[in-house]
């Protein structure tokens, strides 16, 4: 005998795994109220982000190794490596570090997404279970982010669409206004 409960628990926790696979826009958002909404728990949807990562992880890796070996061969794409090599390590030296540690690593892929930071991991050497342990480490930490805020707002608005739009707002805006004040306290 089906249990018509489970099948609408699936339904419901593959709806929030599709809004989690968006590579851009509302995704985490989205997922997150749509979660809390239909009462998944937060180790559930938790997992469901992270099955999302391992997804991109598997879809991507074969890109980047293709990506890799057609920068060996095409002396123009040698040269493009070389400079993003050479900002991979900028994007070190801004966080602090002076080489492309994990944490580091940890922090580009928080600071931009998974797949620059499995990008940035790949540059420096790491392989691909080390280097998307350290890209999906700091997307889960960036996801916690998100969904906190996402869930506290959301507390206070009681509207999704109204959180919403402000978390994607805030997500646009935040890097923006910390590069501005970074640069202009470097100024000084």
């Amino acid at each position: 005998m089906e249990n018509p409960g489970l099948d609408l628990q699936t339904s419901i926790m593959f709806s929030v795994l599709k809004l989690f696979i968006i590579p851009v826009g509302g995704g985490i958002p989205a997922g997150v109220l749509l979660a809390s909404s239909k009462g998944l728990l937060w180790p559930i949807t938790t997992g469901l982000y992270l099955v999302s990562d391992i997804a991109l992880a598997l879809a991507f890796e074969p890109i980047l190794r293709l990506i890799a070996v057609v920068l060996g061969k095409i002396s123009f794409l040698t040269r493009f490596n070389a400079v993003f090599k050479a900002v991979a390590a900028r994007s070190v030296a801004h966080i602090g570090g002076t080489s492309a540690g994990p944490l580091a690593l940890v922090m580009i892929s928080f600071g931009v997404d998974p797949m620059t930071g499995r990008a940035s991991a790949h540059a420096a050497g790491h392989g691909f279970i080390a280097g998307w342990t350290i890209a999906i480490t700091g997307d889960m930490l960036y996801f916690a982010v998100i969904a906190l805020t996402t869930l506290r707002l959301n507390s206070y608005f009681r509207d999704p669409n109204t959180t919403m739009l402000i978390v994607l707002g805030a997500m646009l805006v935040v890097p923006v206004l910390v590069r501005y004040f970074r640069t202009k306290k470097s100024l000084y």
